[in-house]
């Protein structure tokens, strides 16, 4: 680990140790990229790390997403409702796996079936109890109790299919040359790089460019400075200090559905008190922390939902039944936070300073994602800063409240157990697409912040750095695309 710590830090600190030296470009070529955060979990597709195969287009899921959140064919061409708790899935025929082996009926209901077993599984099943069976050309998936959103699950890269070869007997996933995509993963050097080559057997568009040449530079300031010196062609989330220092021709500022919370530990310490949660959400002015940290290239929240879902403002309504807050008395709080996306370590120090005016005493912490996480989850901080995506799996924010709020969300950095949220998220996971369905998601929302256990400040804009000679790489709100067939250099 020490040896992997001291790799990451000299990349941040000499950029030419991480990337090769600018070359003369080949029209397609290989795209260089920097990512935000390394690996977690190995690449396991039941992780977040599913996200990182499914921006390189190397696993593909059975179910693609329009920009509105509507189900369209992935690796199954189509699909239909057998009763209230079944659903049929064709499976797109002629694909192969990277392996060389043939995407079948039985390759797809044996990925999720083991994705219904994992430990942890993963977020999009929370609350799910599903089965899929292999029926001809066809998956059956049945679901426990009815689930509309059975087709929008599916799209989540979490589930992503892979070939039977990727699923080891000691239960971990590899998906070195096990994906259905454009690109073939062909090499993971722990939590460095990652190499991947146009995969030539692809049942989609042949991919334009020859590769991907994936490094993991945690530090902002170090992916800018890869694209200002062209060291890298494409940069994840360019810090906000940052952008004003690139030619704006390089800079893409998209709206993301994501939310900068303040989740508080409900179960122990000083905030099991209602009353003291209440004070740190009245202490906390969250414009000063827009026009400070983030130089106005951000909103402050209204709520758990910003603006990139346009229908929760046009619904929500005022919020009542909140505890009124008490006085601290200079209660001690542990607030933490990482320092991979690098306004939050500036957004902690001015919370402790808010918190601190409104007498809290505060002690704060602040580490690489990779080594809080568990920390964080294990309610070892009182309070924690996250930048989270609140449509990430689903294109549907069920999953989000779901996880991150419910008695048994494998998210749930409030370590929330209340019996008004649960019910009102069933609700909602229960109600069919549509405005019905939006209504019952606000109504969750209320709940949960009639808790204050999370506190909303602020709904980011991702930037993202892209060299003037890529084209066509994606702009995804959802985090889920990145590098495609059609991405390209001139």
């Amino acid at each position: 680990m020490r040896h992997r710590i001291t790799l990451i830090a000299v990349c941040a600190l000499s950029l030419t140790g991480c990337f090769a030296a600018p070359a003369a470009e080949q029209p397609g070529g290989r795209i260089k990229l920097a990512m935000l955060q390394p690996p977690r979990s190995g690449l396991t597709p039941f992780s977040d790390d599913a996200f990182k195969l499914s921006r390189w287009s190397t696993a593909e899921t059975l179910v693609t997403l329009d920009a509105d959140g509507n189900a369209r064919p992935g690796l199954a061409t189509g699909w239909r409702r057998v009763d209230d708790h079944a659903w049929e899935f064709t499976v797109r025929g002629g694909v192969t796996f990277h392996d060389g082996t043939a995407l079948t009926a039985a390759s797809v209901a044996n990925t999720l079936t083991r994705a219904t077993a994992a430990s942890p599984k993963p977020r999009i099943l929370d609350g799910v109890e599903l089965t899929a069976t292999a029926r001809g050309d066809a998956v059956l998936v049945t679901t426990g109790t009815p689930d509309p959103l059975v087709p929008q699950r599916l799209s989540s890269p979490q589930l992503a299919i892979l070939a039977e070869s990727a699923y080891r007997p000691d239960g971990k996933v590899d998906p070195v040359g096990t994906g259905t995509g454009p690109f073939e993963l062909v090499a993971v050097d722990g939590t460095t790089t990652a190499t991947l080559d146009r995969y030539d057997g692809y049942w989609g568009p042949k991919a334009a460019a020859d590769g991907i040449d994936v490094s993991f530079v945690p530090d902002g300031t170090a992916r800018a400075a890869a694209i200002r010196a062209g060291e890298a062609h494409i940069a994840e989330a360019v810090p906000v200090s940052q952008a004003a220092l690139l030619d704006p021709a390089t800079v893409t500022e998209v709206p993301m559905p994501r939310t900068n919370t303040l989740y508080l530990n409900t179960r122990s310490g000083p905030f099991q008190d209602r009353g003291l949660r209440a004070a740190a959400r009245e202490a906390i002015d969250a414009g000063e922390i827009v026009r400070g940290v983030y130089e106005g290239r951000a909103d402050v929240a209204q709520g758990l939902l910003g603006p990139a879902l346009p229908w929760a403002a046009a619904g929500r309504t005022p919020l009542t039944g909140r505890a009124p807050a008490t006085d601290p008395g200079g209660a001690a709080i542990t607030l933490a936070t990482f320092s991979d996306r690098a306004e939050l370590p500036e957004v902690a120090s001015v919370l402790q300073q808010q918190l601190e005016d409104a007498g809290f005493t505060v002690t704060q912490v602040v580490r690489e994602y990779a080594h809080i996480e568990q920390d964080a989850l294990a309610g070892k901080f009182d309070a924690f800063i996250l930048s989270r995506a609140t449509v990430l799996d689903s294109g549907d924010p069920v999953a989000y409240v779901q996880s991150d709020f419910t008695c048994a969300g494998s998210f749930n950095l409030a370590r929330l157990c209340d019996g008004d949220v649960d019910a009102a998220v069933r609700a909602a996971a229960a109600t069919e697409a549509g405005d019905q369905r939006r209504a019952a998601i606000l109504a969750a929302e209320a709940a949960v912040l009639r808790t204050d256990a999370a506190i909303p400040m602020l709904h980011e804009r991702v930037i993202q750095g892209d060299a003037t000679s890529v084209v066509d790489s994606a702009k995804d709100p959802r985090e889920r695309t990145l590098i495609t067939s059609a991405t390209r250099l001139r």
